[in-house]
């Protein structure tokens, strides 16, 4: 176990890692939607916010883009929740190694498990992981392996280079 950190590398790393891998998640969902358009027209974000009693007015307002309505509100969770498991990874991965075995890939597939099987269809926010099409879970699991694997490697080369004695 690791007792010296640099918090501050390890936020920096975290939260650059977290803004980059919520790319890449975004990216991951072009190529392999999770929801079918219907289910999407208010996607979990959207609906975890309307649960805590934020009308529908701010959950599904958008920003234009080339002509594209885009959902900043669900951005906005979107990349709150990437770089905060991000950071939590960087930091929780220093004093806890076992939680970066497969670089970042099992932490990665644990949260798809803990969020998308169990939290969020205890709330209500999506379907029964029975009720979800497989397509959802083959995408959501793949993206979570894609998204945590990049987290650990954008925040472990940050961090080596923000702590570095030798700095270039």
């Amino acid at each position: 176990m690791n007792k010296s950190i640099n918090w501050k590398a390890a936020i920096i790393a975290g939260g650059v890692a977290g803004v980059v891998s919520g790319l890449v998640k975004l990216g991951w969902e072009n190529v392999l939607p999770p929801r079918t358009p219907a289910r999407n027209k208010t996607n979990p974000p959207q609906r975890l916010l309307e649960q805590f009693g934020i009308p529908a007015t701010i959950t599904h307002s958008t920003y234009t883009y080339s002509e594209q309505q885009l959902p900043w509100v669900s951005y906005m969770i979107h990349f709150g929740f990437s770089t905060s498991f991000a950071v939590f990874y960087t930091v929780a991965g220093r004093y806890v190694p076992f939680i970066r075995l497969g670089q970042g890939t099992l932490f990665g597939l644990g949260i798809w498990g803990a969020f998308h099987l169990g939290v969020m269809p205890a709330m209500g926010t999506v379907p029964a992981p029975k009720d979800q099409p497989a397509e959802e879970h083959v995408s959501e699991a793949l993206g979570h392996i894609a998204w945590m694997w990049t987290n650990h490697i954008i925040s472990d080369a940050l961090y080596q280079q923000l702590t570095s004695k030798h700095k270039q």
